[in-house]
């Protein structure tokens, strides 16, 4: 009855029906105080004697005004179990006539404790009350309580917008004096006044603005903004907080604008909402140059994607190409990747390259090191946080999770993660929430999660330092990276495309590389894998004054590495007689490269080191043909 809306009286009456029908010996009842604060009369009690009704109307408020009047005095529960004996009983001769020889009181209180009246239950017979009885006065105190706020609350707001609808006379004048478009709505979001700008931009009369659909009728806002923001317009309402949507407003010729609405409410001294205030400012060309830079940079995007090598994945080796064709399966679906590689071996270029491949690559990849941020930290970064969450927290923030939202997420470093980040990862990869760091409101994301991590993460779940269960779904895909020293035929090729770019990028112009230096580069061990060779790289070119590359041998020593397999004995003996070799295989092939007969599997390399040997050497192919 509370919630439909129902008379006071009305629910007042039913709640004592209510309590008299629990035990057929009890007479209930409820007293309101008067505004002067000085007496009580009764509200409700269908079963009260009328005769003695009559004599508490009205009830005196004072220290022995009876159980009713001296509860209200002394704001707590009066108990007298027979009104013959009892000395608060001034009236006692008056109801022991009525029947009530025992009447017990409970005050009712406003959450401001102010005295709203009393909830009384009277018995014929002397008695006291049992403790579920003081549960079942208390239950009914507080019961009423909640329907008499409710009742001064919607008088209160009806007078504030009695007063709000005599001032919007004089508010309408300033309102249409404003060149922007505004729209005044009440508090559930309909449309009450729109002004003149709105009036003369849609062409549309007061009454065709204010009619109960206006808010969802394509003639007003473009059909598919509506449907995808009404919702959010919604929530924005229920919040009750300012808010800003960007809509396409129909202008009079049948044109589309774009709008930046924001939503501002006008509330009273209790803070209620009595309007809202939706302003309009045309943002329509700045959207279009929006949209322009987008579309120019999808299709940049798709020319690097298709001239790139794999998003920098360059090499040709039969390890990488087995990593290259699992990257291909996984992109397409949603799985969680675990990228797992030595230091250097482009752990994050695979992510990335998952990522381009996907259903995600049109949306956000956030990076996020692990390791590069302090565990303190770490949650904030990674799911935000609320205003005043923790020292130094002085406005809301979103985290990283939810900035990639709909995209994807690497996390680099996954071995680094504290425990209490851990169950909250944990529950993104099971129920796709979050919650930001000073708040218990879950908010639900859609990423898909990339980790990497160059340490061997079984040892940690055994001893502790990463959950088993996370561990398992974080393995749900793993990708090995193959260290450079398990991939020595790719360095000539990754050789050639350092020098080019980094000479590109200090201006200098590489013409041929020593052969020398090719040969230090494959015997070396290259701890550093991938990442080391481009800084050996940039550091030569740098160096370099001349049109050939080369490094210094003693950049190299130290650190040799072991040949252990089949090519790196064969790259040992090319390091000395290399040029003979090839030569002589080109000479047997008639110059012919690939193939069955060609040099390259004569020699037992891949067709593409073959070819970056002899360039490098300035070996003439074309004159083994002619011969």
């Amino acid at each position: 009855m509370i919630a439909g809306g129902a008379p006071l009286a009305e629910i007042l009456t039913n709640l004592c029906a209510t309590i008299d029908a629990h035990s057929p010996g009890v007479i209930s009842t409820v007293l309101l105080r008067d505004p002067d604060g000085r007496r009580l009369w009764p509200a409700a009690g269908p079963r009260v004697p009328a005769g003695w009704t009559s004599a508490i109307s009205p009830l005196e408020i004072g220290p022995r005004a009876g159980s009713c009047g001296t509860a209200a005095f002394r704001k707590e529960r009066v108990i007298i179990s027979d009104i013959a004996t009892d000395p608060l009983s001034r009236l006692g001769p008056t109801a022991i006539a009525h029947g009530i020889r025992a009447t017990w009181s409970q005050p009712l209180i406003s959450k401001d404790d102010e005295v709203l009246g009393t909830f009384a239950m009277y018995y014929g017979e002397p008695r006291s009350p049992s403790p579920r009885e003081l549960q079942l006065i208390e239950d009914a105190a507080h019961i009423a309580v909640i329907a008499i706020e409710g009742e001064k609350a919607q008088a209160a707001l009806q007078k504030a917008l009695a007063d709000v609808q005599r001032s919007e006379e004089g508010l309408r004048t300033i309102v249409d004096a404003i060149s922007q478009t505004i729209v005044v709505l009440g508090p559930d979001g309909k449309g009450l006044y729109a002004n003149r700008p709105l009036l003369e931009f849609t062409g549309f009369t007061m009454e065709q603005l204010m009619t109960p659909d206006s808010t969802g009728r394509p003639g007003l806002f473009h059909p598919e903004d509506w449907d995808r923001l009404k919702d959010e317009r919604g929530r924005g309402l229920a919040r009750a907080e300012p808010f800003e949507l960007e809509w396409r407003l129909r202008r009079k010729d049948g044109q589309y604008r774009w709008f930046l609405v924001r939503y501002h409410p006008l509330r009273d001294k209790e803070g209620r909402i009595l309007r809202w205030y939706a302003s309009g400012t045309d943002i329509d060309d700045r959207k279009r140059a929006e949209e322009r830079m987008q579309n120019e940079n999808l299709a940049l995007r798709e020319d690097i994607v298709h001239s790139s090598m794999f998003e920098e994945i360059v090499g040709s080796s039969v390890p990488l190409q087995r990593v290259l064709e699992q990257v291909a399966k996984v992109a397409r679906t949603d799985s969680t990747v675990l990228i797992l590689g030595e230091t250097g071996t482009g752990k994050e270029l695979i992510a990335r390259a998952i990522h381009k491949r996907s259903g995600r690559s049109n949306r956000a990849f956030i990076r996020v090191n692990s390791a590069a941020i302090p565990q303190s930290l770490l949650a904030s970064e990674l799911f935000g946080h609320e205003r005043g969450a923790f020292t130094g927290a002085l406005q809301r923030r979103l985290g990283r999770f939810e900035a990639a939202d709909g995209g994807t997420i690497f996390l680099d470093e996954i071995g680094e993660l504290p425990a209490e980040t851990q169950v909250a990862l944990l529950r993104v990869l099971q129920e796709r929430e979050i919650e930001r760091v000073g708040s218990s409101h879950p908010i639900t994301v859609d990423v898909r999660v990339l980790a990497a991590t160059n340490r061997d993460l079984e040892p940690a779940v055994e001893r502790g330092a990463l959950r088993q269960d996370l561990y398992y779904r974080l393995n749900v895909f793993p990708i090995r990276i193959p260290p450079l020293r398990d991939r020595v035929d790719d360095i000539p090729v990754l050789v050639e495309y350092f020098v080019e770019r980094y000479a590109k990028k200090a201006g200098k112009s590489i013409r041929r590389i020593q052969r020398q230096t090719l040969s230090l580069f494959q015997a070396y061990g290259w701890p550093g894998n991938v990442r080391e060779l481009q800084n050996v790289i940039e550091r030569a070119i740098v160096l370099c004054e001349g049109d050939t590359f080369s490094i210094d041998e003693s950049w190299l020593k130290g650190v040799s590495r072991t040949p252990g397999s089949r090519t790196a004995r064969l790259t040992a003996t090319l390091a000395s007689t290399e040029k003979e070799l090839i030569e002589g295989a080109l000479a047997s092939s008639r110059g012919r490269i690939s193939g069955p007969l060609g040099a390259a599997v004569k020699l037992g390399l891949p067709r593409q080191t073959l070819e970056s040997k002899i360039k490098a050497l300035q070996i003439d192919k074309l004159a083994f043909r002619a011969r």
